[in-house]
């Protein structure tokens, strides 16, 4: 099945053997495996300077649990803030725990817990937000300015032995779904969210722009939303091959020369075969959103996911004269409930995701972060803790 989807392109990377320097660095109490004296997590220090030390958890309030980690994964916005200590407007001003992309099992309640018990497999939902904004009461909490969001400046994030966090953001997992699979629900519900706000059905032909983590889980949501035709394009051969084989009905090499729009439209609509209804831009260029606006149809929808550049140069008028309508998306909301059900009824499938795997050790977590900000063969860079 798609277990051979890798082949000669990706490689699972999973470390089994300690060396001098891990058992030397675990006597003294550094890069632990389980935590055995003391909460350890990985504190983000400088650019490209990660270190596992000691990290205080808040005391447990009736309504929170304690979560051992187990499976964390790394995303574009921690090796943005590994790179250069900052992601967008987000800046890193002080030592951070980073990461959010997490699952676990709950080692302890508080007194008013009712959903959870100990022992419970979980993923959780990274955001904190106020509940009393206008934004929250309208169910849009994913845009609150308080949110307190897992290793966004300055809120500690989770790649740590044990977390505090509330009930309500920690979603029980079936037993059929792994506790890797559960910490992809977060990069996948930013494609379950982008396909709601785009309407995503049996009706509507999808374009995706870029290949990366966030274009393969939006395509792999779109098709579970029901979408029958799906082109995705890309500069990279070698994602384009990896999405060709996760499911996508047409893969377009293109360049990153802005000059190459026009031709590249063409090719683009004649490979769609109909008209493209709705189109995602999972990069965030001036290139690659100017692409998606003269391939949608007139019409149709273009929803800006990715957020590589702060300000861009498109065609809006001509954009405007063709009524498309352009909607952006900023992380996701309620859905997890869904994601967790697309993942036990098999709908989609996020394990080819994970190309490779690293254990809870100073040496790993450097090279970990290496490995996903080199990119490359690398989709996603999995913890397991």
């Amino acid at each position: 099945m798609i277990g051979s989807i890798l082949g000669n392109l990706t490689h699972t990377h999973t470390r089994t053997e300690h060396t001098e320097r891990e058992r030397m660095s675990q006597s003294n109490g550094e890069g632990m495996d389980a935590g055995e004296k003391e909460n350890m997590a990985v504190w983000l220090l400088g650019v490209k300077t990660l270190s596992i030390q000691p990290f205080n958890l808040p005391p447990l309030g009736p309504h929170d649990v304690k979560v051992r980690m187990k499976a964390v994964g790394i995303c574009g916005s921690d090796v943005h803030h590994f790179k250069n200590m900052r992601c967008a407007n987000f800046i890193v001003k002080k030592p951070m725990v980073i990461g959010h992309e997490s699952a676990g099992v709950i080692e302890e309640v508080g007194s008013e817990v009712k959903s959870l018990v100990v022992g419970d497999h979980v993923a959780l939902e990274p955001g904190i937000s106020c509940r009393r904004c206008h934004l929250c009461k309208n169910g849009r909490y994913n845009l609150c300015p308080e949110v307190k969001f897992f290793g966004s400046p300055p809120t500690n994030g989770v790649l740590a032995n044990q977390v505090v966090h509330p009930e309500n953001l920690c979603f029980k997992l079936p037993d059929n779904v792994s506790l890797e699979e559960g910490a992809m629900c977060e990069p996948l519900s930013v494609g379950v969210h982008a396909c709601r706000r785009a309407n995503i059905n049996p009706e509507t032909k999808v374009l995706i722009m870029g290949a990366g983590p966030i274009g393969l889980v939006t395509m792999l949501a779109a098709r579970a939303f029901g979408a029958p035709r799906i082109v995705i394009v890309d500069i990279d051969d070698r994602r384009l091959s990896f999405a060709k084989d996760l499911g996508a009905d047409e893969i377009i090499q293109v360049s990153a020369n802005i000059k190459d729009v026009a031709d590249e439209v063409v090719k683009i609509r004649n490979a769609m075969g109909s008209s493209i209804d709705v189109s995602f831009d999972c990069v965030g260029f001036d290139k690659t959103m100017s692409t998606t606006l003269n391939a949608t149809r007139g019409g149709g929808k273009v929803c800006l996911v990715g957020l590589g550049q702060s300000e861009m140069t498109v065609p809006l008028c001509p954009t405007a004269a063709r009524e498309i309508d352009i909607i952006g998306i900023f992380r996701y909301r309620n859905t997890w409930p869904l994601c967790i059900e697309f993942l036990r009824t098999g709908k989609i499938d996020v394990k080819p995701l994970i190309t490779h795997r690293f254990r809870f050790t100073q040496e790993d977590v450097e090279e970990a972060f290496e490995t996903s900000a080199q990119g490359g063969n690398a989709i996603k860079v999995m913890f397991n803790l």
